[in-house]
C-alpha cells in the first residue's frame, strides 16, 4: 500500500489499482461533484496553466462522458468513456480512454460512494488490460495528480457544505 497525502492506493488484483479517499461531506454531494460539469470544472484536472475546454456528461447507462483540457500554449488533453452501470449516489461503472493514450487500450473504472456519519469514502477501482499496464500506472505521477484533484474536491465540498448550511 502506498499513501499520497490522504489518498490511499492499493492493488486488489494483478490488473487493478484502487484509489480511496474520505471526504467530510454526504455522499449525495460527493456524487454530484463527481457527475455534474458545474462541479467537475472546479476540481477535476484543475492545474496551473490549464482550463476546461469540453465537459459533457450523459449520466445514464449507455451514455458517455467527454472531458478536454487545454493549456496556455493550445495543447490539449482529452478523455472519455461510456457508462455501463449507474446507481445514483452509490456506484458508477464506466470505461476510460485517453485521446493520446499513455497506456494501451481502455480501462474500466468502478467508483463507489459509501457514507458513514456524514463522511463519504470515495473509492475508484481501475482495471487495466494487463499487469504491465497497471504497474506502469503505479510508477507514473498519476497518484500525485489524482491527490491534487482530490484536494480541490475537498475544498469544493467544504464550500458547498458551508453554503448549504447557510441556506
Amino acid at each position: 500500500m502506498k499513501n499520497s497525502g490522504s489518498l490511499t492506493i492499493t492493488t486488489p488484483s494483478d490488473r487493478e489499482v484502487a484509489f480511496t479517499r474520505v471526504f467530510n461531506a454526504p455522499r449525495r454531494l460527493v456524487f454530484d461533484a463527481y457527475t455534474k460539469c458545474e462541479y467537475l470544472k472546479k476540481w477535476l484536472g484543475v492545474m496551473p496553466g490549464w482550463s476546461w475546454d469540453v465537459c459533457k456528461v450523459d449520466l445514464k447507462v449507455g451514455g458517455s462522458y467527454r472531458w478536454v483540457w487545454r493549456n496556455d500554449t493550445g495543447a490539449q488533453m482529452g478523455m472519455g468513456g461510456v457508462y455501463r452501470e449507474i446507481v445514483t449516489n452509490e456506484r458508477i461503472v464506466a470505461t476510460e480512454k485517453f485521446d493520446e493514450s499513455w497506456y494501451e487500450g481502455e480501462a474500466l473504472d468502478t467508483t463507489t460512494f459509501v457514507e458513514s456519519d456524514g463522511r463519504t469514502t470515495l473509492t475508484i477501482v481501475v482495471e487495466y488490460g494487463s499487469k504491465e499496464i497497471r504497474d506502469s500506472v503505479l510508477e507514473s505521477d498519476a497518484a500525485s495528480g489524482m491527490n491534487a484533484g482530490f484536494d480541490n474536491l475537498e475544498a469544493l465540498l467544504a464550500s458547498l457544505t458551508t453554503a448549504g448550511a447557510r441556506t
